[in-house]
């Protein structure tokens, strides 16, 4: 890693900076790209955000590492203040006072789960199933929300046992625990059944789901609702999750959605304010469609749905004219009162070359979308015929 001073010089040699505020950055010859970024405010007001790095000399497929840094001035500038390993694909969240971080130990890894009572700075550690370690095996997952609903705390998960490689491999599923149980113990945790995706769907372009999302509709019923990869995207997956927590069920016929962005990782968050559910996410416009949707993540937009099922583009947050060496990817986000507030791996030009392509980002960046609820309305996507 370089240092921060070394970093403003890189930006002043370079140029332009990338949009938002720089939290971290690493420029792409040090093979460890930034990945999974996360965010939360702790009662204190301040905001933490966290990061991981993958690549070829990251070690993420063994023993991942994953940063923590704090604002103390709304998002303006940042610090770091830990580093964890191992720890990979990690959701940041607040619960109760304490601050949480439940990801894996590294690609495909445990599932793990730490605490933090000082905003970050220290952290218990998973050594068994009392102190956090809470599924062995093979699980993925990205910074997806921690869901407070019905007095349950529920998070969308993907066991990678599944055959087929890549994509297909993943069986989704949902896990939730009482508000009031010990999070860091492995007993306080329901694991839904798992369930693998069908090639056969979406006329045989369905490659596979993942990156889930929990999230209670108006009735109350708790859907996983996961980004789906077909070449030609724009698709999300609902998956429905019973009352207990033990039943995940999927019909092909109604399950599937129009979703702007829907082949690429996306939160859903709920307003009561605004009586919507919002999300950032890679929209691609026609100007920038490809055979690929998955590679194109250089526009981010804000969109908003009434019920999880119809969702309206209503802004461009970000957005650059190439898309291949250029993203805004993985935004996770938080409300702020009139504000939303959120980080992004970003692929952006530095002094050092770029980044390799927009998938392998070089800045974790921060962001602010000042009086996000006004955003006017620019196209609806319709929910497709059944299947």
């Amino acid at each position: 890693m370089i240092s921060p001073s070394t970093v403003l010089l890189a930006l002043w040699l370079a140029g332009p900076a990338p949009p938002g505020a720089v939290i971290d950055h690493c420029p792409a010859s040090t093979g460890q790209y930034i990945g999974s970024p996360s965010i939360a405010i702790v009662p204190d007001g301040r905001y933490v955000a966290s990061h991981d790095f993958f690549g070829p000399n990251s070690g993420h497929r063994a023993a991942a590492l994953t940063r923590i840094f704090r604002s103390s001035d709304r998002g303006r500038s940042w610090r770091m203040v830990a580093e964890i390993r191992p720890a990979f694909w990690s959701t940041l969240f607040v619960h109760r006072g304490a601050l949480y971080l439940l990801g894996t130990t590294h690609e495909n890894g445990d599932t793990v789960i730490r605490r933090s009572n000082d905003g970050g700075e220290s952290w218990t550690a998973p050594l068994d199933e009392e102190t956090g370690l809470l599924l062995r095996g093979r699980y993925h997952c990205a910074p997806q929300p921690v869901l407070v609903h019905n007095g349950r705390l529920w998070r969308a998960m993907e066991d990678a046992s599944g055959p087929g490689g890549w994509g297909r491999q993943f069986l989704a599923f949902m896990m939730s625990a009482p508000v009031d149980a010990d999070l860091l113990r492995a007993s306080s945790w329901t694991f839904s059944n798992r369930l693998p995706s069908d090639p056969a769907w979406l006329g045989g372009q369905m490659h596979g789901w993942l990156e889930g999302n929990a999230a209670a509709a108006p009735d109350g019923t708790v859907w996983d609702i996961l980004r789906v990869d077909v070449p030609q995207g724009g698709t999300a997956a609902m998956v429905e999750i019973s009352a207990d927590g033990r039943q995940a069920r999927f019909d092909p016929r109604t399950g599937f959605i129009a979703f702007p962005g829907g082949a690429k990782k996306f939160t859903i968050r709920y307003d009561a304010a605004s009586r919507l559910y919002w999300s950032l996410a890679n929209w691609a416009p026609d100007v920038f469609r490809s055979a690929h949707a998955a590679t194109v993540r250089n526009t981010l937009a804000l969109i908003s749905s009434p019920d999880l099922r119809r969702w309206t583009v209503r802004r461009v947050v970000l957005q650059h004219a190439d898309s291949e060496k250029h993203g805004f990817q993985y935004a996770d986000w938080q409300f702020d009162g009139r504000d939303l507030i959120a980080v992004v791996r970003t692929a952006y030009d530095d002094a050092f070359g770029g980044p390799p392509r927009a998938h392998d980002a070089n800045y974790l960046t921060f962001h602010r979308i000042r009086n996000f609820r006004k955003a006017g309305k620019m196209l609806e996507f319709a929910t497709p015929p059944s299947r």
